[in-house]
């Protein structure tokens, strides 16, 4: 999982081998050591709400995305396409746009591959 912040957006990048942890229940965590100052970790799964939702203080958080959505897109899959959720805060201004997609070049190099490996009539 990757995890880039940008001022007020964060977007979440996961694979398909995590996409496939998230789908059977599971969670996808990430953790990122700053030398010996700190540790950031976070984790990320689905549940049965319509809106994605971040919990937990800053250096341990935990996002909650939509089950449905997640497994619509799984089903849409390979698609550049990815989605997309606003996590209110008290003020507009503080609004932190939730971007997340999965990285399906590892499925794209396979089947390339196997178009090439295939035999020519």
């Amino acid at each position: 999982m990757k995890l880039q912040f940008d001022g007020q957006q964060l977007r979440v990048r996961i694979d398909e081998e995590e996409l496939a942890v998230l789908l059977r229940g599971d969670a996808v965590d990430a953790a990122t050591h700053a030398g010996d100052a700190f540790t950031l970790h976070c984790t990320l799964q689905l549940h049965a709400q319509a809106e994605a939702r971040m919990d937990g203080p800053a250096e341990r958080c935990q996002l909650h995305l939509p089950e449905q959505a997640v497994r619509e897109l799984a089903s849409r899959l390979p698609t550049r396409d990815g989605l997309q959720f606003a996590l209110p805060g008290a003020t507009p201004a503080n609004t932190l746009a939730l971007l997340f997609d999965v990285d399906v070049r590892d499925s794209a190099r396979r089947l390339k591959a196997a178009r090439h490996a295939a035999p020519k009539p």
